[in-house]
């Protein structure tokens, strides 16, 4: 079986001093190559007395392995370790996000107008006509990042503190990438009434709630009681990020092999959060023979699944067939096959009873159901959870542009048609012409992504009439019309 090639998320920097003689680099360089290790750059700090310090930037594949190309570098005669840091944790010093201010306090006219006394005139105006609050503060291009850390990416439930770097990194790139300001709210309960009630309390000062890492089945009654209580946006991303960038692979990925969605047999292992969101879009998208696994087998109507309401649901959509055996049975003539469940699921023999031309997405992380190495040549596509292989299933690709949407048009929701026109969005980027086997989902950094899903994630929440506004065209008026006297909103 293939591993994991090394990556950037285990690189080290090894600061080694050792003679300024010749052969010595090339005996370093190959200790890190024969331990394994990707020595992506080598920089030079200091040269004195006949003795070289350099940096050496090395890749591995995990903790342990960096450990083990730092003690093979040790071993190198004459050399001595100075230093060994983690670029990663560097990065993550003191957080990642800050606050900064929008306008400049130099002055006493400046405080008089940002703060007391001329703030308490903004606050009646407000007060007496509420839909102001969207144009006279914040709230309008601002989203709450909330997570109880019950279910942080693969580490499972490491709770509030310890997921606060994944809620970061998500408000870092809603900014970087949709221009969305994001705030990451943890909170020190995983008691589902208590996220309502919390997430309720707060949310007149956002303009959405993306739901992120929460465990299920909780996370499914807290997204939907909050979309029924609230009028602002509900997202999970956890759930419909992963369904609408799935749906942006299938549609490019259906493209190369000339079937249609009606047509498939889809095997879907893990029906979690994700699991059913994938589902539930895939269906919405017409795909009709959807066969779900999880650790008993296939969901089906002959299971009883106690007070589980959303595997219930599960069985009774999907399964046309009443299919009843295992997994692997399952994945015979499949055409796709999404895993969201856990590493080393499948095996290339089982892979390769799924029909020519198959389509794996392989998405858990950070080891994937099977690796791309180990895949048969039946298949024709294949895409993963992971940054070094083609075809990375990204969430970024999706909840950056579809906040920036919804908060263009300020929507009351996120609906189906919305995320099914993010998943067109996504996929339209790539050109028919340049669609491959390693090219169905575009970068994360193509600046294109985020503007064509967040224009068509708006144009469908007026079409579908779930947008408080139109879309602002060049030429409108903007959100300035506010006087002493007068009160004008878009």
């Amino acid at each position: 079986m293939a591993g994991p090639a090394p990556g950037v998320a285990y690189s080290i920097v090894v600061r080694a001093e050792y003679p300024n003689t010749p052969g010595m680099l090339g005996r370093i360089t190959s200790a890190i190559g024969d331990a394994g290790g990707d020595a992506s750059a080598i920089d030079v700090v200091s040269t004195s007395s006949g003795m070289m310090v350099r940096d050496f930037t090395i890749n591995a594949r995990s903790i342990e392995h960096g450990e083990e190309v730092t003690e093979a570098v040790a071993a190198v005669e004459s050399v001595r370790i100075r230093t060994v840091s983690d670029p990663t944790f560097l990065l993550h010093l003191g957080g990642k996000i800050e606050m900064r201010s929008k306008q400049p306090v130099n002055t006493r006219d400046d405080m008089s107008k940002a703060y007391t006394p001329g703030v308490g005139r903004v606050c009646m105006a407000i007060h007496d006509d509420p839909e102001a609050v969207w144009t006279l503060t914040g709230k309008g291009h601002t989203v709450a990042v909330v997570s109880d850390g019950s279910a942080v990416l693969g580490l499972g439930n490491i709770g509030a503190a310890a997921s606060l770097p994944v809620m970061e990194g998500k408000a870092l790139l809603f900014k970087e990438f949709g221009g969305v300001d994001a705030w990451p709210i943890v909170l020190e309960t995983q008691e589902t009434e208590e996220i309502i009630s919390i997430v309720k309390a707060i949310a007149p000062g956002f303009g959405g709630i993306n739901l992120e890492d929460i465990s299920a089945p909780r996370c499914f009654e807290i997204e939907e009681r909050l979309k029924k209580d609230l009028d602002i946006p509900v997202f999970h991303d956890d759930q419909h990020g992963t369904a609408v960038v799935v749906l942006a692979g299938l549609i490019n990925a259906l493209r190369l092999v000339k079937k249609r969605p009606q047509d498939l047999k889809v095997v879907v292992a893990g029906v979690g959060a994700s699991g059913t969101a994938c589902t539930k879009i895939m269906l919405s998208y017409g795909v009709k023979n959807i066969v779900g696994f999880d650790r008993q087998g296939a969901l089906s109507l002959q299971r009883d699944y106690g007070n589980n309401v959303m595997k219930e649901w599960y069985a009774s959509n999907t399964n046309p067939d009443h299919f009843t055996g295992s997994l692997a049975e399952g994945l015979q003539d499949a055409d796709v096959f999404l895993g969201l469940a856990g590493p080393g699921l499948v095996t290339s023999e089982q892979i390769a009873s799924m029909t020519e031309d198959a389509v794996v997405f392989a998405l858990s992380n950070p080891d994937p159901e099977i690796w791309p190495e180990d895949v048969p040549s039946n298949v024709r596509i294949m895409a993963t959870g992971r940054t070094d292989y083609p075809n990375q299933v990204n969430n970024s690709l999706c909840f950056p542009g579809l906040f920036a949407g919804v908060l263009e048009v300020r929507a009351r929701e996120i609906n189906d048609e919305m995320k099914i026109a993010a998943a067109e969005a996504i996929a339209s980027v790539i050109p028919e012409n340049a669609v491959s086997e390693d090219f169905i989902i575009p970068s994360v950094f193509d600046e294109r992504v985020a503007q064509n899903v967040a224009e068509a994630v708006a144009n469908m929440a007026q079409e579908t009439e779930v947008a408080r506004r139109r879309r602002r065209r060049s030429g409108d008026d903007d959100d300035t019309a506010y006087t002493t006297r007068r009160l004008t909103l878009s």
